[in-house]
């Protein structure tokens, strides 16, 4: 396919993007984010959409439970058997 195929053919599908607006986000993160995609050379779109990709990636723990009541309590994994009193430690200085 040539160049110029491959572009009608994009804009066919409309697979190269879309311009949306997202409201109510929280000011400081955005421009935390605005800040963190330009140091890093990406534009902020391209930011947002791998951070939508890893979320929907994440398995849905949720999505099985009907209610609150089925939720079972989960093992930590092994080796942080001792994790309440480092915590402790930490905080308290215990």
């Amino acid at each position: 396919m040539t160049t110029i195929a491959v572009a009608h053919f994009a804009h066919m599908c409309d697979i190269r993007g879309m311009d949306t607006t997202i409201r109510n986000l929280d000011e400081q993160a955005y421009r935390a984010l605005k800040a963190r995609a330009a140091l890093s050379g990406r534009t902020i779109g391209d930011t947002v959409t791998e951070a939508i990709r890893a979320y929907l990636a994440r398995p849905d723990r949720f999505a099985r439970i009907g209610s609150l009541r089925e939720l079972r309590p989960q093992a930590y994994p092994e080796g942080n058997e001792r994790l309440s009193e480092a915590v402790d430690s930490v905080a308290y200085g215990a």
